[in-house]
């Protein structure tokens, strides 16, 4: 499954990326997320909590950051996780960039190529997708506040 979503961050490009790039700080924005513990050389330990459909989902996983180009305002993140409690699992690869539209906005994507396998595979893109949507929309509202702040 392929998603893509835009967030239009109302502070600078260099700022944007460096709060992406510190993963436990970003995770606080992602609703669910329970906790990120570093592993060493870019790879992170996590555990998300999210409701999909009429299930309840904790997936734990790993995070690993495969490529990032500040210069050009691009990382790739890997991650995979599972919930055995269900039988569910996740692996995604996503592509980010950052586009500065002003001195104090910055546009980002996020290209995710995802795999939902399991029971949770069961509930079939258009639930997945609404949710997916519904998560990067707290997220983008959860990241402008904290940009906000600092």
């Amino acid at each position: 499954m392929n998603l893509t979503h835009k967030i239009t961050i109302p502070a600078p490009r260099d700022k944007v990326w460096n709060f992406l790039m510190d993963i436990p700080r970003v995770s606080k924005c992602i609703p669910g997320v329970e906790k990120v513990e570093p592993l060493g050389d870019d790879k992170y330990q996590g555990t998300i909590k999210q409701r999909v459909g009429p299930i309840g989902v904790t997936l734990t996983g790993v995070l690993s950051v495969v490529e990032k180009d500040e210069a050009a305002g691009r990382a790739t993140l890997q991650g995979e996780g599972n919930d055995r409690k269900i039988g569910g699992l996740v692996r995604a690869k996503m592509a980010m960039s950052l586009r500065e539209l002003s001195p104090n906005e910055t546009e980002l994507t996020v290209d995710t190529d995802a795999n939902v396998g399991g029971r949770l595979g069961e509930f079939g893109g258009a639930v997945i997708k609404k949710k997916a949507d519904q998560t990067m929309e707290q997220f983008a509202k959860n990241i402008r506040a904290e940009l906000a702040k600092s």
